[in-house]
């Protein structure tokens, strides 16, 4: 019987959020893409958002509750798209579980990609307030043999890079996928590839990279060290940031928390949902589909005290395991199917690796633009203190697609 050849599947999220930027970051040109071919999937988008955010949810909770006291950080759209491109491989019951799972049930396999299509090609932007690029890269060994139109998909729909490796080297093949995805995440992201599994004969990458500038910034010289509260009455001292303005504020009286949106230049926002302290567990347990809609209907625009701390957070998950509980297996089993990518009964997806970065500070970069003062109205500031645990989302808002989910329980990493 022929050994396993294994596909590998890591994927990398970085977020920085800053004041202002400069970055020569530029999303890889493929070929030209016709505006009439973008639009076709512009009507199941925000559909295919939906849904996208609907899987978040259930991925958190399984996460939250693998690991109630750690820091939680991934993106939901990086490991639907991964999947979805995958998908494109996958037949029979390996490819149901992959639609299930990812609801991506009762859409039509060709409106699921053109959508992603659209999506990629919408997100894929950058002016002088926001980078954001995302990208996937098949590295293939020769002896796969990948069939030519499964190539030609991943490359038109998802804008991926095949690149030819040699994973018989396997030291080589692991300093040229760090290396590409190093050049691709202008250095954030480094040595993701660990060590690569004897076997393996195909590795799909999944990269999201978003630089952004708040709406307004931070002034540096007000962030003061100040005590971020964790659990069991312990402390941590954080830089925390400090801005009086007009903010979008709210507060669920049914599950005892406060929401905060905190807007950036582009077409994107970041939530902070700050639970009353020791209610985190009761908020978990009651996100569903509608929260978000819910939430986002309590938020009414007035002056607010906001404070937030600074930080830095990476985490990163075996997806093997944690998509096993959204009943996602058959793709990782041997008697998965996968034969829409080559013609090999014997391929499967290895190792799934999801590594995501949170960078989130006040600073502006000399020479930039400022945002300009604000005109507050007279009107006493409500005080909001993000200084206990507390969830974050980063939205983009013209599709309401959920880039990023977390909850931090502790802002300084540790």
């Amino acid at each position: 019987m022929n050994p396993f050849l294994g596909l590998g599947l890591l994927l990398a999220g970085l977020l920085t959020v800053e004041g202002l930027l400069k970055s020569n970051f530029s999303p890889e040109n493929h070929e030209a893409v016709s505006q009439g071919q973008v639009e076709k999937g512009k009507g199941t988008a925000q559909e295919l958002a939906k849904r996208n955010a609907d899987f978040g949810l259930k991925l958190f909770k399984k996460l939250s509750f693998s690991s109630p006291d750690n820091n939680i950080l991934f993106s939901p759209w990086s490991i639907s798209m991964a999947f979805s491109m995958l998908s494109l491989g996958a037949q029979d019951s390996t490819l149901a579980e992959i639609k299930e799972g990812f609801n991506f049930r009762n859409i039509p396999e060709k409106d699921l990609h053109e959508a992603f299509h659209y999506l990629i090609h919408r997100l894929n932007q950058r002016n002088q307030d926001q980078r954001l690029g995302l990208g996937n890269a098949l590295f293939i060994d020769q002896k796969v043999k990948p069939k030519q139109k499964f190539l030609t998909e991943v490359r038109n729909m998802y804008k991926a890079d095949t690149i030819p490796t040699n994973f018989r080297n396997s030291e080589n093949a692991q300093k040229q996928i760090n290396n590409y995805v190093s050049q691709k995440t202008q250095g954030k992201i480094n040595n993701l590839v660990k060590n690569i599994d004897p076997g393996t004969v195909m590795l799909l990458i999944n990269y999201i990279f978003f630089r952004a500038r708040w709406q307004h910034e931070f002034d540096p010289k007000e962030t003061k060290e100040e005590d971020f509260i964790l659990d069991r009455n312990k402390t941590v001292k954080v830089p925390m940031m400090f801005h009086v303005g007009m903010y979008k504020v709210g507060h669920d009286d049914q599950l005892s928390c406060t929401i905060l949106e905190i807007p950036y230049q582009s077409n994107f926002t970041a939530i902070f949902v700050l639970p009353e302290e020791g209610r985190m567990k009761q908020v978990e347990q009651a996100l569903g589909p509608d929260t978000f809609a819910r939430w986002k209907k309590l938020l009414v625009r007035r002056v607010a005290d906001v404070f937030v701390p600074r930080l830095t957070i990476t985490s990163s998950y075996d997806l093997k395991k944690m998509l096993s509980h959204l009943g996602i297996s058959k793709i990782f089993e041997e008697h998965g199917d996968l034969t829409r990518i080559s013609p090999h009964r014997n391929l499967k997806v290895d190792e799934a690796v999801h590594k995501a970065t949170l960078k989130m500070d006040e600073k502006g970069t000399e020479g930039a633009a400022g945002s300009g003062a604000q005109t507050l109205p007279m009107e006493t500031p409500i005080r909001v203190k993000i200084n206990h645990r507390f969830l974050l989302m980063i939205w983009e808002t013209k599709m309401n697609n959920l880039l990023f989910f977390g909850k931090i329980v502790n802002p300084s990493g540790r």
